[in-house]
């Protein structure tokens, strides 16, 4: 993998392909809103671009992003026209079906995804932003907490009530 520079300007390009993906999901776990996430993920890049620091290493840069994702779409969140708009997103959208399957493979994947899906997004807030940071941006317990000014015991505690609510929502879905 190519080594990306370590202030925003020299690779902005290549910092936002790599990153894109995690900005995304974090918004989108809070907003439930494809529209919402892109608009997110500009915001803070724009954020990004305009800060033009000089990070320490890779991780303090992924650190700022993340924390500038949660805190945009906290804002986003708050703002009156997501507010008192009614919120019709597709989770059909966000399901992937990998090539290569059958078609039955394709659509029993897809079904067992979109039950994921819909049992995260029922989730709180507080706990589908700990899921996602956990299990789809593979960070630890402390990274987490250290990213989200937050304890290391309100994390496992979220983490392990987030965890009971989805064995909840996910009863009787075979894996």
């Amino acid at each position: 993998m190519e080594a990306l520079s370590l202030t925003a300007r020299d690779s902005f390009d290549a910092v936002m392909k790599k990153y894109t993906p995690t900005v995304y999901g974090i918004a989108f776990t809070r907003l439930k809103s494809p529209v919402d996430a892109e608009d997110v993920v500009q915001d803070v890049f724009v954020r990004y671009f305009k800060a033009d620091l000089t990070y320490e290493n890779e991780e303090h840069r992924k650190a700022w992003l993340i924390r500038c994702a949660v805190n945009c779409t906290n804002s986003f969140a708050r703002s009156a026209q997501f507010r008192h708009r009614s919120e019709t997103a597709s989770l059909d959208e966000v399901a992937e079906l990998s090539s290569g399957d059958s078609t039955e493979e394709q659509a029993e994947r897809s079904e067992r995804k979109s039950a994921v899906l819909d049992a995260v997004m029922a989730l709180p807030e507080k706990y589908r932003t700990i899921v996602h940071l956990y299990y789809f941006e593979d960070m630890s317990v402390a990274e987490i907490a250290g990213t989200l000014g937050t304890r290391q015991s309100t994390v496992k505690t979220r983490l392990s009530r987030a965890r009971d609510k989805l064995k909840t929502l996910l009863k009787g879905v075979e894996f």
